[in-house]
C-alpha cells in the first residue's frame, strides 16, 4: 500500500466542481491545507462584475437590495445595502446548545468556500479567500448545533460562521472560544466588510448538514466494514458455517452490498480449522444473524453509498439564492438551499447504521448464551462468582435502544417558519445530527461484539482463520482475555477508538485481502 502524505504535504485546491468526500476528510480531521483554484477566482470576479452591474442598473434582487423572507417585498435603498449584510449575520445568528466540533466547522467552511467557488453566487473571490485563510490558520468559528430547520439551507449555524469573518460572535484560534475579532488578529487575519449579496450568499446553503453527513458517512463505512470482521469473529466462536455465503446465492440477488459482503466473509473466514470441525454436524441452518449477514450488513452497505452518492453532488453544487447566471445575465430565485435531497439520505443512514448495531447486539447475546452458544454461561470459567460478559450484553442492548429513538425520521415531519413563506423545512440538520449519533453508539456495540466474539474464541482449542486469528490478535494486544471480572468501560471504548482508527481493517487487508468500503 502506498505512504499516505502527511496533512502537511497536502493542498486541496477548490473550484466549486471537484472536492471530493476524501479531501473534506482531510481538511477536517487532518488538517490539510486549502488553496481556492486560480480559475475559480477569475470567474467569480466575473461574476460579481456582472452582477452588480445590474445592481448599479437599478434591478430589484432578493437579498441584495430587499428584505429576506416574509421582508421580500422591502425595498432597501442603495445607502443602506452595506447595513443589510451586517444584520443579516447578525439577526440571523442565534443558534443554541453545545456548539459543533472543530471537524465539523473546518468541514462546514470548505464546503460553503467550494460552493460559492462554482461562481453562481456573485460573490467576490475575497469571500472564499478570507474562509480559506481561516481554514489554513485553524480559526474555527464557534456554531452553535441546534436552530437549523434545512431550509433555506443552514442559516443559523452558517451566519455564526460569518459572523467571525467580519470580526464579530466568536471564534476558537487554539486557546478556546474568545471574541471573533481577537480570534482573527492572533491569527493575523483582518475582518472582512461584506458588500451586497455577500451574507446571504455565506448564510444560505446547505453546509453543516453536509459536513455532518460526510463525516457520518465515513465513519458509517469505517464502521461497516469492521461489522463484517466482527461478524466472522462471532461466526467462528459460534461454529457457524459458511455455506450460507456461497456466490451462488448472491449471483441470483445481486445487490452490490450483499455481494462485496458475501465475498468478504468467504475471504475472512478462509483457511479456518474451526469451519473445517463442523462441516458434518447435523445442524441444517444457522440463525438469521449468522446465515444472512450478507444480506442484511449487505443493505447496510448499498445505503451508505446511496448517501455518499447525494453528497458527491452536494458538495459540488451552487445551494444559495438567488443564483447568479452571468452567461445569461439573469438573477434567479429558487430553491437550491432546501435540504431535502441531504435529508432524506442522512435518515436513511442512520436507520442503516442502527441496523449495524441491532444486528451485532443479537449475536452478543448468543454469544453469551451457553444454550445457544455450547461456550461457557457468560464466557467465564467462573460462573457465579463470576459474571463474566453478562453485562456489557445489557450495554449493547441499552445502546441500541437508544437508537431505536433517535432512528425516527427527522425529515418526516415540517415546521413552516418566516410566517408561512417557508412553509416546508427539510429538518435534514437534525436528520444529520442523529446519524452522527447512532454511527457512534454503534461502534461501541461492534466493539462489544468483538471483544465478546474474542472471548469466546479463547474457549475453542482449534484455529480460527488466519485473518480472524490476525484480527483476534492485534485486539489481544491491548485488551487481555477475561480471566476474572474486572471493568471493561475504557476497554470498550479503546476497541471502539481502533475500530475509528482502522486497526483491525487494515490486519484484515493483509491476512486475506478484505475489500473495504
Amino acid at each position: 500500500m502506498p505512504k499516505r502524505k502527511s496533512a502537511s504535504d497536502v493542498i486541496v485546491h477548490i473550484d466549486g466542481n471537484s472536492l471530493t468526500m476524501e479531501k473534506v476528510i482531510r481538511v477536517a480531521r487532518e488538517g490539510a491545507r486549502v488553496r481556492l483554484a486560480d480559475a475559480a477566482r477569475a470567474r467569480m470576479a466575473e461574476s460579481r462584475k456582472a452582477l452588480m452591474k445590474l445592481v448599479e442598473g437599478g434591478r430589484t434582487i432578493y437579498a441584495v437590495n430587499t428584505g429576506v423572507g416574509e421582508l421580500v417585498d422591502v425595498r432597501i435603498p442603495p445607502e443602506e445595502l452595506k447595513s443589510l449584510q451586517v444584520n443579516l449575520l447578525r439577526s440571523h445568528a442565534c443558534g443554541v446548545g453545545e456548539r459543533y466540533p472543530a471537524e465539523v466547522v473546518r468541514a462546514m467552511m470548505l464546503l460553503r468556500a467550494n460552493a460559492l467557488a462554482k461562481g453562481y453566487s456573485g460573490v467576490r473571490p475575497d469571500i472564499v479567500q478570507m474562509l480559506v485563510d481561516m481554514i489554513n490558520s485553524k480559526v474555527h468559528p464557534v456554531v452553535p448545533r441546534q436552530g437549523s430547520v434545512g431550509a433555506s439551507g443552514d442559516l443559523v449555524m452558517l451566519a455564526h460562521l460569518g459572523l467571525v469573518m467580519i470580526g464579530e460572535g466568536e471564534a476558537d484560534a487554539g486557546r478556546g472560544p474568545e471574541p471573533g475579532a481577537k480570534a482573527l488578529s492572533r491569527r493575523r487575519l483582518i475582518p472582512i466588510s461584506l458588500e451586497p449579496k455577500e451574507a446571504i450568499s455565506i448564510m444560505n446553503g446547505t453546509q453543516a448538514m453536509g459536513a455532518l453527513g460526510i463525516l457520518a458517512l465515513k465513519d458509517a463505512a469505517v464502521l461497516a466494514d469492521n461489522a463484517q470482521i466482527a461478524a466472522a469473529m462471532s461466526l467462528e466462536a459460534l461454529k457457524g458455517t459458511s455455506s450460507a455465503f456461497d456466490p451462488r446465492i448472491s449471483n441470483v440477488r445481486p445487490h452490490k452490498g450483499q455481494m462485496r459482503v458475501a465475498r468478504n466473509m468467504l475471504t475472512l473466514l478462509d483457511g479456518s480449522e474451526i469451519m473445517v470441525s463442523h462441516h458434518d454436524c447435523p445442524k441444517v441452518q444457522d440463525a438469521y444473524t449468522l446465515r444472512c449477514i450478507p444480506q442484511v450488513l449487505g443493505a447496510s452497505l448499498d445505503a451508505i453509498w446511496y448517501g455518499e452518492d447525494v453528497l458527491d453532488v452536494e458538495m459540488n453544487s451552487a445551494t444559495d439564492n438567488p443564483l447568479f447566471f452571468p452567461e445569461d445575465g439573469m438573477v434567479i430565485s429558487g430553491g437550491n438551499f432546501h435540504g431535502q435531497p441531504l435529508a432524506l439520505a442522512m435518515d436513511f443512514l442512520g436507520l442503516a447504521a442502527h441496523e449495524i448495531g441491532s444486528f451485532s447486539e443479537r449475536r452478543i447475546a448468543r454469544l453469551v448464551d451457553d444454550k445457544l452458544s455450547g461456550l461457557p454461561s457468560f464466557l467465564t470459567r467462573h460462573g457465579g462468582v463470576s459474571s463474566g460478559l453478562m453485562v456489557p450484553q445489557y450495554v449493547a442492548a441499552s445502546l441500541v435502544s437508544e437508537n431505536k429513538v433517535l432512528v425516527h425520521p427527522a425529515s418526516a415531519d415540517s415546521i413552516p417558519t418566516s410566517a408561512n413563506q417557508e412553509d416546508h423545512n427539510s429538518m435534514g440538520t437534525i436528520g444529520a445530527w442523529k446519524a452522527r449519533q447512532i454511527v457512534e453508539n454503534v461502534r461501541r456495540v461492534v466493539a462489544i461484539e468483538m471483544i465478546t466474539a474474542a472471548q469466546g474464541l479463547d474457549f475453542i482449542p482449534l484455529s480460527s482463520s488466519p485473518a480472524v486469528e490476525k484480527v483476534r490478535a492485534v485486539l489481544r494486544k491491548e485488551i487481555p482475555s477475561l480471566e476474572e471480572d474486572r471493568s471493561i468501560s475504557k476497554e470498550i471504548e479503546r476497541v471502539a477508538e481502533m475500530i475509528s482508527e482502522g486497526a483491525f481493517v487494515e490486519a484484515a487487508e493483509r491476512a486475506c485481502g478484505f475489500q473495504r468500503t
